[in-house]
Formats: structure tokens, C-alpha cells, sequence
């Protein structure tokens, strides 16, 4: 039977758990959490067999240990675990940057011990409470294996991956650093510089009562923990200031062909983008999860919206969210509404089309 011990459980660590119970029921999973109450309910679904301290022996017994705490916390385990833990345990992370963790590896002589992971998935919501056991399904998870690891842990840690219906994809950490520095870490950064430039310039809340589709969907991962954003610009500092140098003379190129009235150039730029985003991939999954969004024409009648939720819920599917969007800038439909999944999506579409509703997917 394998162990798996997890240090903090999360929104990762907390999906790690649940997916890896889901597909392997017979495995025993061990965990320690600062937050007790996230302890609790993990014990109160059944998904960890035991809950352990924050320095605990039964570590020892583990095939695999995920550190999912926070940079600082999983640097000062590989240390513990390297006296503590026998050398056939594979030791793993969950962290955005895998250069600060595998210069401690090295430092410590662990390079035939460690792995490094990144589940290229998420959420802009943090805390076991928002973990689920189906987050990895189709998202890239990269590792970043140590210098002196062996085959059979790589091919078992791949495999355990793999389990879990998640593409590995395997990386140097230098390689992964600068990857993630464009695709994860930037988008990031202008979100959220974004959102404080409207709120600058928003002085009489114009701009974020209309603020539509468009606006909502390119920021929403500026609702992301300022902490974890906050470690990650600090550990991979010279990647994201290099992609940030790239993308500020982009932006001085943008304003002079604005400024310049340059049509060629600005069509350009759209048309560049356009096709270069919809040659993407849009049936594996980033770091954040696609929103399972559709929007609906309604006649503004009293019970319009009641007759929707009555008509989706006596065929089962539950709604996430549901509200009127009262700007149509960017939106083409008037009523918004979330699902939980893909699967709930599709069949409301086929259900209220079936109904005669106008339906506009995203």
C-alpha cells in the first residue's frame, strides 16, 4: 500500500489529497495543517487517514510527501525531512517557482530525493474549502526532477501524475521559472496593475459600475492571495523583470502607433494577437480554471430570472452563480450564469435552447 504525506493542505494540497483518494481509495494519506479546522473537515470527508504533527515520525512511513506550504515553510521541511525520511520517499513541491527550492535541494544534498511540482491549475480562490478532486483533469503538471534522480522515481512519480488524469510534462527549474514568468506571472501583474489604475482614475465610480465582460474577464485573476503573488514576484524576480522590460517596449511601440494614427500597425497588433490566442489550446486546462459561464436574452418580467433556475434545477444541474449584467458592452447576453463544471454548462445550453432562449457561450 502506498503513503503519501502532505505538508499543508490548501486549495493544491487539499485538491492533491481529493483527487489522489478519488482514483486510489486504498491509499493512505497523512497531513499536517497549521489551521485545524482544515484538518477537521478533511477528516469529516474522509479524505486523509491521518492527521499528524507539525514534526511527526509517521512521515517516516511515506512513499510520497508533497510540501504545500507556504516558500519560506517548505524550505525549512526539506531540511527536517532530510534527516527524518528515508531516501526511497519521493519529496515534492507545489510551488509557482522551482529555482529557490532546488538551490536549497542542492545545498542540502537531495537532489536524488526531490521532484519538483507544478500543477498547472488553480484557482483565484485559496483554502481546502475551495479544493476539489477533479483540479489536475487535463492541466499540464510539471516537473522539475533533481540532477541525481533515478528513473524509477521519475516513472513513479510521472505515473502517479498521470493517475490522476493530468498531462506531466517534465522541465529543468530554469526552464520552468521563464515559462511561467510569461504565462502566469505577468498576465498577474498587469491584472492587477490593471485594477489599480482604474481604481486611480475611477474618481467618481463611473468605471466600475460599467464595467463589463471585457474588463471582468482579463482582471479576474487580480482576485488572487496578494501573499502567494507577493512571494512569487520575490523568488523569481529576474524572469518577471526581464518579461516586464519586453512588455513595457510593446506598450511604448502600442502608444506610438496610437499616437501616430499608424491603422496598419494597430490592425497588425489585433490581428497578430488574435491568431496567435486562438491557435491555443483550449481543451487543456492554465492556472486557472475556464469559466463555466453562459449568458441569456430574458424579457424583463417579474419572475424571468426564477423560471430559468426552476427550469435548470428540475434537470439537476446546479448553478454557481446567477445574476443580471446590466452593461452590454461586452456581454451579449443579458442574464450570467456560472457553473460548477463543463458538463453543467453543455446540458444547460442544449435545455434552454430546447426552451427557445437566446444563448451566447464565452
Amino acid at each position: 500500500m502506498c503513503t503519501i504525506g502532505f505538508i499543508g493542505l490548501g486549495l493544491i494540497g487539499g485538491s492533491l489529497a481529493k483527487s489522489i483518494h478519488k482514483v486510489h481509495p486504498d491509499y493512505a494519506l497523512l497531513a499536517f495543517d497549521p489551521n485545524k479546522d482544515t484538518l477537521a473537515s478533511a477528516v469529516a470527508d474522509n479524505i486523509i487517514n491521518g492527521v499528524c504533527e507539525a514534526r511527526d515520525s509517521r512521515f517516516a512511513e511515506c512513499d510520497f510527501i508533497f510540501l504545500c506550504a507556504p516558500v519560506e515553510t517548505n524550505l525549512e521541511y526539506l531540511a527536517y525531512f532530510r534527516d527524518t525520511v528515508p531516501d526511497s520517499c519521493i519529496l515534492s513541491d507545489v510551488g509557482s517557482v522551482k529555482g529557490s527550492i532546488h538551490d536549497k535541494v542542492k545545498e542540502l544534498n537531495m537532489s536524488s530525493r526531490f521532484i519538483g511540482g507544478h500543477p498547472m491549475a488553480g484557482s483565484e480562490r485559496t483554502g481546502f474549502e475551495n479544493s476539489s478532486d477533479h483540479l489536475f483533469e487535463n492541466a499540464y503538471y510539471i516537473l522539475t526532477p533533481g540532477e541525481e534522480i533515478s528513473v524509477d522515481k521519475l516513472s513513479a512519480y510521472t505515473e502517479l501524475v498521470s493517475s490522476l488524469a493530468a498531462i506531466p510534462m517534465v522541465l529543468t527549474a530554469q526552464e520552468h521559472d521563464y515559462i511561467t514568468a510569461g504565462v502566469s506571472h505577468l498576465p498577474h501583474l498587469i491584472a492587477s496593475s490593471l485594477v489599480n489604475l482604474v481604481k486611480k482614475l475611477d474618481t467618481h465610480d463611473y468605471m466600475k459600475a460599467i464595467a463589463a465582460g471585457g474588463f471582468k474577464d482579463i482582471t479576474r485573476i487580480a482576485s488572487s492571495s496578494p501573499v502567494m503573488w507577493q512571494q512569487i514576484c520575490l523568488e523569481n524576480d529576474k524572469n518577471i523583470s526581464f518579461f516586464l522590460d519586453e512588455f513595457i517596449r510593446m506598450l511604448i511601440q502600442v502608444r506610438l502607433s496610437v499616437d501616430s494614427r499608424d491603422s496598419e500597425s494597430i490592425y497588425e497588433m489585433f490581428a497578430s494577437s488574435r491568431d496567435y490566442r486562438d491557435s491555443i489550446d483550449e481543451t487543456s486546462k492554465g492556472l486557472l480554471h475556464k469559466a463555466h459561464v453562459l449568458y441569456c436574452d430574458i424579457v424583463d418580467e417579474a419572475g424571468g430570472i426564477a423560471t430559468i433556475a426552476t427550469i435548470l434545477a428540475m434537470d439537476g444541474i446546479n448553478i454557481k452563480n446567477i445574476g443580471i449584467i446590466h452593461n452590454r458592452e461586452f456581454e451579449e447576453g443579458v442574464l450570467k450564469i456560472a457553473f460548477y463544471d463543463e458538463q453543467a454548462l453543455s446540458k444547460a445550453v442544449v435545455l434552454l435552447k430546447k426552451r427557445n432562449y437566446i444563448i451566447y457561450e464565452r
